[in-house]
């Protein structure tokens, strides 16, 4: 590796910015929900549904047992287009007692 081209360093700037868009981008849509949201007179938070997802569980209400890092990216991929169930064992949130959701903050304020 004694030079590097120019095309291998746009190559690098491309996916950085591919990679900090795509992590940026859960934020950037909070951002953009709130101020519609705002600007049509519903909650900043839940949009007058008076619920929130919960994180973690993101609303489903149960989680792969072994935790975050318990995925098979060819499992998933089979269930999502296969339309079949998941060898994984899934268990119920402990955080939302699997609801999947909690009561808006800013809704129950009022």
């Amino acid at each position: 590796m004694d030079n590097i081209t120019a095309s291998e360093i746009a190559g690098l700037a491309v996916g950085v910015l591919l990679l900090s868009a795509t992590i940026a981008a859960p934020k950037i849509d909070t951002f953009f929900s709130s101020s519609q949201r705002s600007s049509l007179g519903l909650c900043k938070r839940c949009g007058n549904v008076r619920r929130t997802a919960c994180a973690k569980c993101k609303g489903t209400g149960t989680i792969k047992e072994g935790g975050l890092l318990s995925f098979n990216l060819v499992d998933d991929l089979y269930e999502t287009i296969g339309n079949r169930e998941s060898q994984v064992k899934k268990i119920a949130c402990d955080k939302c007692q699997a609801k999947g959701y909690f009561p808006c903050p800013e809704c129950s304020k009022l």
